[in-house]
Order: C-alpha cells, then structure tokens, then sequence
C-alpha cells in the first residue's frame, strides 16, 4: 500500500502527476517527518458532481454571501491553512516535500484553490490537483464558520461549468457523506477515473 521516500527526498512533479493517473497520491506521517509515502486505498472516496447534495443551513448560508470567493489567488495560504494544527487534529499529514511538489504543480496549472475571504482575510479554503476531466480533492480547512463548506459548494458548481467528470476525494468522512459523497472498490473507481482521464477539462 506504501512506499517511504528516502529522508528529505523532493516529490518530481512529473511523477506526482503520473501517480495521480494510476490512482495513487502521497501523504506523510506528520509535518515534521520527511517521508512521504504513496497510498493506493481498496476503497476510494468520491463525490457524485452529479448528484451533489447541500444541506439546508448551507444553502442560507451560501445565500447570505457572507464570503468573497477566488480560484488561485493565493496558494501557498492555503496549503499551510490546511496544515494548520486543529482541535481534532493536532498533527497534519502535509510535511515539506508535500507543499513543495504541490507549489510546482500549481506553477505548471495542475493544482488549483477555491478561497474564502472576508475583510481583507482568508477565512477557508481547500485545493486540489486536476489532470484531463478529473479534480482529485486534497485538503480544506475553515477558519470562519461555514468557510470551506462555501468553497466546496463553489468547486462542485465551477468543475460542472467546466465540464469535469469526476471529484476524487480520496476518503470519506462523515462530515464529505453529508453532501454524498460515496465509497467506490478501487476497480470501479479506476474505471472512472480512466473515463475522466481520456477527457479534457479546463479549472
């Protein structure tokens, strides 16, 4: 299931983005550690772009247009807000190697934020790594109530505009079923995910 980089060892973007085409992404232990480590899960998340599912609260709130909303103005705010320490999790799986390799292939236009922003501030966002029709999700953070649950609903809309097929997010939480997101067996995913990859889509 997993493979340690050597200490410090730099992720080539080229390889990142071949990874993502066969299904698997890296993550590491904690921030500090210097490995990464590539996973390929038996059960795969993903969000139905079709059938996208947004609870009541958060429709008022969407409503409300509490949030500015931005698509990569800002990435590197939004990776450390991601790898920012939480109540529910005091470690981040996001190291050095990590950000680095996600700040090329946002340089190259494979890695792409949707932000929220209130008075001059971010206050959530999340991003994610596209290759032909396919958005793999990567991480979101909140700082506002609500903030990276705005910027989802935004990211469902946006890839539907543009013609995406799938929106991986790797894992499902309780918290990713509320909107519908489903468990896939890997060999199901992977069908899908050559189906998105044969396609062109542009963030």
């Amino acid at each position: 299931m997993s493979r340690p980089f050597a200490p410090g060892f730099r992720i080539p973007p080229d390889l990142l983005l071949r990874a993502y085409a066969t299904g698997v992404f890296p993550m590491a232990e904690a921030a500090d550690d210097p490995e990464v480590f590539w996973v390929r899960p038996e059960m795969r998340g993903v969000l139905p772009l079709n059938d996208f599912h947004i609870p009541k609260s958060l429709a008022k709130a969407v409503r409300q247009e509490r949030f500015e909303l931005r698509r990569d103005c800002d990435f590197e705010a939004v990776i450390a807000g991601c790898a920012e320490p939480r109540p529910d999790r005091r470690s981040t799986w996001i190291n050095g190697p990590i950000r680095e390799a996600y700040l090329e292939l946002f340089r190259r236009g494979h890695c792409h934020t949707v932000e929220a922003w209130r008075d001059g501030k971010l206050a959530g966002g999340l991003y994610g790594v596209t290759l032909g029709a396919a958005f793999f999700g990567e991480s979101m953070f909140s700082r506002e109530r609500d903030a990276s649950k705005v910027c989802l609903v935004h990211l469902v809309e946006h890839l539907n505009n543009r013609g995406f097929l799938l929106l991986d997010t790797q894992f499902t939480t309780p918290h990713l079923k509320r909107f519908g997101a489903k468990d896939l067996p890997r060999g199901k995913y992977e069908k899908l995910l050559d189906e998105a990859l044969k396609g062109s889509a542009t963030f």
